[in-house]
């Protein structure tokens, strides 16, 4: 009899890991085991000193309730083996904003790009009034005003360290920045023949100082720039047609989508093309890495700790890095006009690992968040979509824009995401319930460009209306 009542109150249940590598053997857990005690499972088995706390997921659904009541409600059987999905959640938590405390005006253009410095002591904007402002986040005013483009400043990107700032016109040129004096370090970089679409900086995990980032261009072309050199080091060409966005990754390589419908992947010491990554019907409009957020933060995390030197950020980024992509190869995923998405892992195959569908118009901008476990896009259909970051499978639909969607980005602890639209509202999503957080109205017109501080506390957001409005929690 014994026997018996241990069948029907266990469940069989295998622990794995986002990639689906099993936690130890197949285990009988008592029907009334829940996230708690999972939690505490997982913690035992990977022998955590602290205890961390995790999310469990079986079939891409969060389980909130006990084992049994989970069964009973979707129907499943106990005598198969029930696999369960831990994942590692943030230690620390962000509060979702709510309140815009600052307008800024000062812009006389509208804005078209805002950034955070990775240590979010510093918020920096680009606008089609050809300046660049650098804004004081104590003060919530104006630092300097960054002059010397002839044309729209079209993107901006902080190098890792947070000591160089670079932006890119309409007219092609690049200029480098000083954050602590608003000058600009040298002449214009010039070599591109039409406008800059985008920038993206070598990891400092990979070198620090960090001295050189590359761009992308309408004219096809990339290039390698060393800001110590000040000049163009390699030119990256073999597209057809407009580059239109360019990622350095974590181990080196350098990627670029492009109107030719084709994603290319190049090292970095002569500049040779390693592969190109074929599937999209259309254009290739936005490209993400798993490990973005921690390429772009460096050594700098929450906290808001500060480093005395170079080394020391290379070998924290460096283990930051190493944390956050764990044993599996870092992933890329595309965006594009053919209305799809692809996942890919670039190191391991040049075929995608998942086609995702489900959008119905354009797909703009694709983001992973920090943690990789999350992939989300935003899209001309109105709506932002969740999908799964290691499997690339849809999750949910968020929908209550009423305008294309633009641009979004990611709270720190990857529990929350931000959207901005020609809606002219600020949305916030909540994960975990993948219903609309806080809604944020108040700018007056279309919203370009959107980002949340890598320290979590505050959103910074810009558009037609020329303002740049700072929201906090």
């Amino acid at each position: 009899m014994e026997v018996e009542t241990e069948t029907t109150n266990n469940v069989m249940c295998l622990l794995t890991d986002p990639e689906g590598t099993p936690l130890g053997a197949p285990m009988y857990l008592p029907q009334n085991a829940g996230p708690q005690q999972l939690q505490q499972i997982v913690n035992k088995l990977l022998s955590n000193e602290e205890k961390l706390p995790y999310a469990f997921y079986i079939t891409d659904q969060e389980l909130l309730v006990p084992l049994g009541t989970y069964l009973e409600k979707h129907k499943v059987s106990v005598e198969k083996v029930l696999s369960i999905v831990y994942q590692a959640q943030a230690v620390f938590r962000i509060r979702p904003v709510n309140r815009c405390s600052a307008t800024i005006a000062g812009h006389t253009e509208a804005v078209l790009s805002v950034a955070f410095s990775p240590d979010g002591r510093q918020l920096a904007s680009g606008s089609g009034d050809t300046t660049v402002r650098i804004w004081d986040l104590n003060t919530q005013t104006p630092m300097f005003t960054c002059t010397g483009h002839k044309n729209w400043v079209l993107c901006i990107a902080w190098s890792p360290d947070g000591k160089h700032l670079v932006s890119g016109s309409k007219a092609g040129e690049l200029l480098c920045w000083d954050p602590q004096t608003g000058k600009p370090s040298g002449n214009p970089l010039t070599g591109h023949k039409k406008w800059i679409t985008g920038i993206s900086w070598e990891p400092a995990h990979l070198n620090a100082p960090c001295r050189r980032f590359v761009s992308s261009s309408k004219d096809g072309d990339a290039r390698i720039w060393d800001v110590t050199l000040r000049k163009s080091v390699i030119c990256l060409s073999g597209h057809t047609l407009a580059v239109t966005c360019v990622k350095w990754g974590g181990d080196g390589v350098i990627y670029t989508g492009s109107q030719d419908c084709t994603i290319k992947v190049w090292e970095t010491t002569q500049g040779k093309l390693i592969r190109e990554l074929k599937g999209h019907g259309h254009w290739v409009n936005s490209l993400a890495l798993s490990t973005e957020y921690v390429l772009r933060t460096g050594a700098f995390d929450h906290t808001g700790k500060q480093y005395s030197s170079p080394e020391e950020m290379k070998k924290v980024a460096l283990e930051r890095y190493n944390k956050m992509k764990g044993n599996a190869p870092e992933r890329l995923v595309s965006g594009s006009d053919d209305f799809t998405m692809f996942l890919w892992e670039p190191a391991v195959s040049k075929h995608p690992k998942t086609r995702m569908t489900g959008h119905q118009q354009l797909v703009n901008h694709v983001y992973f968040s920090p943690d990789g476990q999350w992939i989300a896009s935003a899209s001309f259909d109105k709506s932002v979509k969740l999908w799964n970051g290691a499997t690339g499978k849809f999750v949910a639909a968020f929908r209550g824009h009423v305008g294309p969607v633009y641009q979004i980005s990611w709270s720190a602890d990857s529990r929350l995401l931000l959207s901005g639209s020609k809606d002219s509202t600020l949305k916030v999503w909540d994960i975990r319930t993948q219903k609309l957080k806080q809604d944020l109205p108040g700018h007056a017109d279309e919203v370009f460009a959107v980002d949340w501080s890598p320290d979590g506390e505050k959103v910074a957001s810009g558009g037609k209306d020329r303002v740049l409005k700072l929201w906090m929690g």
